[in-house]
């Protein structure tokens, strides 16, 4: 039987805490970008959809969606220079869990919403409510890793969150960033988050007739430690209070600012329980820091870029899941012209 697995976006919440720089991809070419490969799948599968909300499918009835973010984002990323690393998620942390089940209780409530309204004829509604069901199943994961190989980018297999394994190739020098829509990424230690860039661009609000331009932005750890005056420990302890994917209650009433108010005042988690008497915890909160502070990752990896197969990624996405395939070549002919030009204004070895 296949696994589904219920990703989010959702993460801590850090926005009203960390100062924002935001970026224009253009200026990130030769930079490596390890992004969260089921974060953007994800965004992938609930963004790209028909005006009904009915994700895209080929002619077997299997989704597409994900495959024509990844690759259509992809040589975007190539095109402009950058080298994007795709890393995969493990197996989830046993105190996971109940994030997990409470994502399937929002899906499937999601899920009876949007056929009501798709029943009763309200297209806009039910769009937004189907794309609260994604759900990334296995052969998903399969077919993104085989595109992947062979449009000749690198893809790392996390033992666990994939969060943590590419903040932790950006720890060793093998990234210069970290993608991904979380915040998770800083309480991982990753040096720079860099968010918005599967979703960059032109995005229309929900429930209303309104765009925005969503602008990708980075965010450096060194940097919101200094202007908030923490530890990368004590920035932890108000995720914990304000609520991660291991403990997605936090406490009732404590906000970001509110949670960097008590732990200045109190030095810790500990410190400040003292004063939060109806504070409650599924586990004891150091067992939560611990996952941040020691989070399982792996050197088994190899990172290298190669030029697309050309006819590999044409026969995969166009003769087996029945993409156009004028518009698949144009996209790779831009990548491939790139990559070359890439390579002549440094050494083969910064690329390939």
């Amino acid at each position: 039987m296949k696994k589904r697995r219920l990703v989010s976006t959702i993460g801590v919440d850090l926005k009203d805490l960390v100062p924002k720089v935001n970026v224009d991809l253009k200026d990130l070419s030769g930079r490596s970008i390890a992004i969260d490969a089921y974060n953007a799948l994800y965004q992938f599968l609930a963004i790209i959809r028909q005006p009904d909300g009915i994700p895209l499918k080929d002619r077997m009835g299997r989704i597409t969606s994900h495959l024509s973010g990844l690759f259509y984002r992809t040589c975007n990323l190539l095109e402009l220079g950058i080298k994007p690393i795709y890393v995969f998620d493990g197996v989830a942390p046993a105190l996971k869990e109940v994030e997990i089940k409470r994502r399937a209780k929002i899906k499937d409530e999601a899920l009876k919403k949007y056929e009501k309204a798709a029943s009763e004829g309200r297209v806009e509604e039910a769009r937004m409510y189907a794309q609260m069901t994604s759900v990334l199943k296995d052969y998903m994961s399969d077919d993104s890793k085989r595109l992947l190989r062979l449009m000749g980018v690198p893809w790392v297999q996390a033992p666990s969150e994939g969060e943590a394994q590419a903040a932790y190739l950006v720890r060793k020098g093998d990234a210069d960033y970290c993608a991904s829509q979380d915040y998770d990424s800083l309480l991982f230690g990753t040096p720079k988050l860099l968010r918005n860039v599967t979703i960059s661009g032109r995005r229309k609000l929900p429930r209303r007739n309104v765009y925005v331009e969503v602008i990708p932005e980075v965010i450096e750890l060194e940097r919101v430690l200094k202007e908030t005056e923490i530890t990368h420990q004590q920035l932890i302890d108000i995720g914990i209070l304000v609520g991660t994917d291991f403990n997605p209650e936090g406490v009732k009433g404590i906000g970001p600012k509110t949670a960097l108010k008590l732990i200045k005042n109190y030095g810790s988690l500990e410190g400040a329980l003292p004063e939060l008497k109806e504070a409650a915890f599924p586990v004891e909160p150091r067992q939560i820091r611990e996952i941040f502070l020691h989070p399982k990752v792996t050197d088994s990896y190899k990172i290298v870029w190669r030029e697309p197969e050309v006819e590999g990624v044409a026969g995969f996405l166009c003769d087996e899941r029945d993409f156009t395939k004028e518009r698949v070549l144009k996209a790779l002919e831009r990548a491939i012209i790139e990559l070359k030009k890439a390579s002549t204004k440094t050494t083969l070895e910064r690329w390939f």
